[in-house]
């Protein structure tokens, strides 16, 4: 394993915030995953593990221990007439292992493609996108609790699954670190393609195959997304709201153009960039904070901003989407 004491994290988040943290461990294993945590360090210190930092803002320097995971294995552990289990570890690139299944010819993944992160990350998230959200494939996530040291496996449906929602980020949140998860892929692929003009653009690039809708929903995030390598961010800063029909049928009578997705008889999902969008905050900059100028739900580090900055601005767009439509929008991104 690797230990690290006053380290800069600024690698290790996808806004390039440079703050520090008293410790930095990186370990390979479950026994080493362990044996961290019985360390006077660990046992001392508050423990923050994090994945590719896609999802994190952090406001100012770390007090205690920051783990990472090194567990980079992917295996078939089983299969059936329909379908193959597929065990990654933890750490491995959340984008590698799409790249993998696609290569292989399992399909449930694809829509995922280019989503920045890690694959124990992934899980805790319920990362989505193009009609689809990784719980769809999950089978079941291994963790290491972090008291008790003891391995548990979660069921699907023991990980209480939401839009960008689990149990690891409510009721077990610190309270496990995933080490592994188990994907159900399937052989025979079924295609959902039906989330905006996705087919559409699959079929520019010839017939409807996994590795067509890969390179095109590859495409289409790098033409509206920003590198964070070039300018850091975290990727879709704000959860798209879902409001009561109610609600959605009176802003319907303002804002009949309005983007809108069904989530139930009662409720309605409203895109949160459209919303920002229409607050006129695409390309605003705000001292070293910005909008990005392509898709207002992506906030930028524009060079040098702290994570205080980051917040201010997103506070500033929060409080005039909640003027102009009564929606209060909720960061996707943790505030360390």
């Amino acid at each position: 394993m690797i230990i690290k004491e006053h380290t800069s994290l600024q690698p290790y988040n996808t806004f390039g915030i440079d703050v520090k943290a008293d410790y930095f461990i990186e370990y390979e294993s479950i026994d080493d995953l362990k044996a961290v945590l019985n360390t006077e360090v660990a046992k001392s210190n508050p423990v923050l593990h994090i994945g590719g930092g896609s999802n994190l803002l952090f406001l100012k320097n770390y007090s205690g221990v920051i783990l990472h995971s090194a567990i980079k294995s992917i295996e078939k552990v089983r299969e059936d007439a329909d379908s193959v289990f597929v065990e990654a570890g933890s750490g491995v690139e959340w984008d590698d292992f799409v790249a993998y299944c696609v290569d292989n010819g399992w399909g449930g993944v694809e829509n995922l493609s280019l989503i920045p992160g890690e694959v124990g990350a992934s899980a805790v998230q319920n990362i989505g996108a193009y009609g689809v959200e990784v719980q769809d494939v999950i089978e079941e996530v291994n963790a290491v609790g972090l008291q008790s040291l003891e391995a548990r496996t979660f069921s699907n449906a023991e990980c209480g699954y939401g839009y960008r929602n689990s149990v690891f980020k409510k009721e077990l949140k610190g309270k496990c670190i995933i080490t592994s998860v188990v994907f159900r892929l399937a052989k025979q692929p079924l295609f959902k393609l039906n989330y905006q003009h996705l087919e559409e653009e699959v079929l520019k690039n010839g017939e409807v195959t996994l590795h067509n809708i890969r390179k095109t929903i590859i495409s289409v995030r790098e033409s509206k997304l920003p590198d964070p390598k070039v300018s850091g961010n975290a990727g879709s800063f704000f959860m798209n709201p879902v409001i009561s029909k109610e609600s959605f049928n009176k802003l319907l009578q303002t804002y009949p153009q309005m983007p809108h997705y069904f989530v139930s008889d009662t409720e309605e999902k409203i895109p949160a960039g459209w919303l920002i969008d229409q607050c006129g905050w695409k390309g605003r900059q705000i001292g070293n904070a910005g909008v990005h100028d392509k898709q207002a739900l992506v906030l930028v580090n524009k060079g040098g901003a702290t994570g205080a900055e980051i917040v201010h601005l997103a506070e500033q767009i929060q409080a005039s989407v909640k003027d102009k439509f009564g929606i209060l929008l909720q960061p996707e991104v943790n505030y360390i």
